[in-house]
């Protein structure tokens, strides 16, 4: 069962891709740092969980819950067949949102190769959402409450 939205969750849509879009600016920072490769993956896996969510509120007006991105992505796959081609890329993703966080007796080991691999594929899905919904991230200024 999910957390369900607060009352205080943003219905817009562009707040959705500009956290997003935070998310993988903090990616791109940790991204100097081996030891930040963990922290890299997990803001990936945000920034395409945020998208989505942005995404699916500009189609359907509606919050989806859950962190899932296989999921999340199925449900724009509704809206727009195109969605199908990253599929799979999220799917990859969606193990990075628990493994990235917390310690365990078999580490997740990501290498060089890997959390290049990571970004690639963040970049691609990001730029294609932004590109649905045309939104500008260097011009958006958030309203304030």
């Amino acid at each position: 069962m999910g957390r369900g939205y607060r009352d205080g969750d943003s219905r817009r849509y562009f707040d959705w891709l500009f956290y997003s879009n935070l998310d993988y600016m903090s990616a791109k920072n940790l991204l100097e740092d081996v030891r930040c490769y963990n922290n890299v993956a997990f803001h990936c896996q945000q920034c395409i969980e945020k998208s989505l969510k942005g995404y699916l509120l500009f189609k359907k007006h509606k919050l989806y819950d859950g962190h899932n991105l296989t999921w999340l992505c199925k449900q724009a796959m509704v809206c727009d067949e195109h969605f199908s081609q990253w599929l799979e890329k999220c799917t990859l993703l969606n193990r990075y949102y628990i493994e990235t966080r917390y310690p365990a007796d078999i580490q997740l080991d990501i290498d060089t190769k890997t959390v290049t691999e990571i970004m690639d594929y963040t970049t691609e899905i990001l730029t294609f959402i932004t590109e649905q919904i045309r939104f500008d991230f260097a011009s958006y200024h958030k309203k304030k409450r």
